[in-house]
């Protein structure tokens, strides 16, 4: 591909992680990949959270753009550096997450197949020693194998890992902001994406390594939100008047079961458990947002 232009705007929204983000720009420094064929915009979600002494170490070894916005989510903080960016192509990671050396690489050989696709990579939980975020990623890991069986006909990625034109992005007008939460914001945008006509590719060698440490109470606060997004999604849906499914029973009892043939020993079942756990945080958020909409 022609690197005239800056081929990848790597994007990074950012909030009260500076242990985190560092070493996530670090992957950065490691990427086997020409300084000049792209840029890294980190987008810190907070004007009271100063993070520009964790980004000075890495202004001269990156293109490094740092754009500040009062606290407004995920979703806002990813367009505001998307709308910035000067790549060709737009890259989405996350704060707590490191890339594979190969990374960009992996990304341009993709582009170069589908130049005008969605793609999204792999995420692999990079604290295989915390349950927590073992089961976390495991559920997403689920969903993977149930969205995207068929790689060329993918239906979902987290928005930690995917990349797409930033000419096609800006068309499609970037995430949805109502999404105030980590939760349900890259659902809506990859339903949003497809049925718009755009085409998504699932590509496992395009890697990232999540760090997102765990306990019970954030486990559940997580699933809750996820609740709180997909009630947000429902909404949205039925006011677009595009039709949404209900998922056939077999989808939930595939997924109480998935534990079981990718863990081992005792941990199956503890991440079994959380499964059960994760549904109920779910229904608890569904029904929590159901009822204040309800109230106002």
């Amino acid at each position: 591909m022609n690197q005239a232009k800056t081929l990848f705007s790597i994007i990074v929204p950012t909030y009260n992680r500076p242990e985190k983000l560092a070493q996530c720009l670090q992957s950065f420094v490691e990427l086997e990949y020409p300084r000049d064929g792209f840029q890294v915009i980190v987008v810190n979600d907070s004007t009271e959270i100063s993070v520009e002494s964790t980004i000075s170490p890495f202004q001269n070894q990156l293109n490094l753009t740092l754009l500040t916005q009062p606290n407004s989510g995920p979703a806002t903080a990813r367009n505001t550096g998307a709308f910035a960016a000067e790549g060709k192509f737009l890259v989405f990671t996350d704060d707590d997450c490191t890339v594979g050396a190969d990374w960009l690489q992996n990304l341009e050989r993709r582009f170069m197949e589908t130049p005008d696709c969605l793609i999204g990579g792999r995420t692999v939980n990079a604290l295989q020693d915390n349950i927590y975020s073992t089961a976390s990623q495991q559920l997403i890991d689920y969903l993977y194998s149930y969205y995207n069986a068929i790689g060329d006909r993918a239906q979902f990625f987290t928005s930690n890992n995917f990349a797409l034109p930033a000419e096609a992005f800006q068309k499609i007008g970037g995430f949805d902001t109502t999404f105030s939460l980590a939760a349900g914001e890259d659902r809506e945008f990859c339903f949003r994406w497809l049925n718009a006509g755009g085409c998504a590719v699932y590509r496992p060698e395009v890697t990232v390594y999540h760090f997102h440490a765990l306990t019970l109470g954030k486990f559940w606060r997580q699933q809750f939100n996820y609740g709180r997004g997909a009630f947000l999604f429902g909404k949205i849906i039925s006011n677009s008047g595009a039709k949404g499914k209900l998922q056939h029973p077999s989808f939930y009892l595939n997924l109480l079961a998935y534990p079981f043939s990718h863990a081992a020993g005792i941990q199956k079942l503890l991440i079994a458990g959380l499964f059960f756990v994760s549904q109920a945080g779910i229904a608890a958020g569904l029904f929590w947002e159901k009822n204040k909409v309800v109230e106002e």
